[in-house]
């Protein structure tokens, strides 16, 4: 993993119409999307859109229908042209690619895991999964070995010699998982991935994609508008709305420091105590730790799983261990501050409620 960043966006701007470059001076003065359509019948689908996607890491995409998360996602492989703006990949520009270089870009530096599997319904499991090699050129034998290597890890050896159309939805996903992998692009791009199956398949699936990234560090851009799925699966997450960033950064940060109103809705049912780690909350050491520390837990251990420590006690505090080395301390009072939303502690949810 590099510090790094493996794709770099900045001021990236899509509009949509007959004419976008009349327009695009008044989307950067501030002209929104209900105004421009109104006034100029153009579409403002991305609004300077600047981010940096951490190469080996998971950057997930979300926001509501109509945020414009599967348009930005599209524009990393240039299946949709950009407006105005730059979109850096190891440092090199792509929108200035020609039609070869952006050949070569989307068959050796990403892949894409779609939303409705993709699957080409007349061929097996096995040339589905092994269909980037054999774009590439490469013979059927090295294809089918790479993604005989791949089906396996999904889970899907002896289903090899099968069609689409004979496998469940969760494993149909799981072939273009595999196929995305046998590909060996360093970066995946991930739309909706997981979004048209069943919530227990799901949530199989999501522990798989996160599985596979500890030991291989790909470089993933997942979209989602499942805010549970993007707190999951996320390094760095995004949050669009209306085409521009509303918030970015760690989820942790995020969940205890909601930009504006927006975040703080969004954010608001979330299970706090699931999802904050014991990181977010403690109390960097200065010193030794506390003789009177109730026990020990880990850096990234769940808040839940801290309050079933404790029994619920808030006058207990606990030495927090990162790699056997104590690195802070966690009063169990302050984890009772970090559970309450700041909309519910400002009377906000109270208010709305009424």
């Amino acid at each position: 993993m590099s510090d790094k960043p493996k794709v770099r966006i900045r001021n990236l701007y899509k509009i949509f119409g007959t004419d976008p470059a009349s327009v695009l001076d008044q989307a950067k003065a501030g002209l929104g999307k209900t105004e421009m359509l109104e006034r100029h019948g153009h579409v403002l689908g991305l609004k300077d859109i600047s981010i940096d996607i951490g190469d080996g890491e998971i950057t997930v995409i979300m926001g509501l229908s109509g945020s414009g998360k599967s348009t930005l996602i599209r524009h990393l492989n240039r299946l949709i042209e950009p407006t105005e703006g730059e979109i850096l990949v190891d440092g090199i520009d792509v929108t200035s690619y020609g039609e070869e270089e952006l050949r070569q870009l989307r068959q050796m530096q990403m892949s894409m895991v779609f939303q409705k599997f993709a699957l080409l319904p007349h061929r097996t499991v096995l040339e589905n999964a092994g269909m980037a090699l054999r774009v590439r050129g490469e013979s059927a034998a090295a294809a089918d070995a790479a993604a005989t290597t791949w089906l396996d890890r999904v889970g899907l050896t002896g289903f090899e010699g099968h069609y689409p159309h004979q496998l469940s939805g969760g494993m149909q996903q799981r072939v273009g998982i595999a196929r995305a992998l046998t590909s060996n692009a360093p970066i995946m791009l991930m739309d909706e991935a997981f979004s048209a199956l069943d919530p227990l398949i799901r949530t199989d699936m999501q522990g798989l994609l996160l599985e596979l990234q500890q030991d291989l560090h790909k470089t993933i851009v997942f979209i989602t508008h499942d805010l549970d799925e993007a707190l999951k699966l996320a390094d760095h997450l995004v949050i669009l709305k209306d085409g521009y960033v509303v918030q970015q950064s760690e989820p942790q940060h995020i969940l205890l420091n909601p930009a504006d109103p927006y975040i703080e809705d969004f954010v608001s049912d979330i299970n706090r105590a699931r999802v904050l780690r014991v990181r977010s909350v403690m109390t960097p050491l200065d010193g030794r730790v506390p003789a009177d520390a109730a026990g020990e837990v880990g850096y990234d251990d769940t808040l839940e799983s801290v309050i079933a420590i404790s029994g619920g006690d808030t006058a207990h505090a606990y030495a927090v261990l990162r790699d056997g080395t104590p690195v802070g301390m966690l009063d169990m009072k302050d984890l009772v501050r970090a559970l309450v939303p700041r909309a519910a502690s400002n009377g906000g949810m109270l208010s709305r409620a009424v």
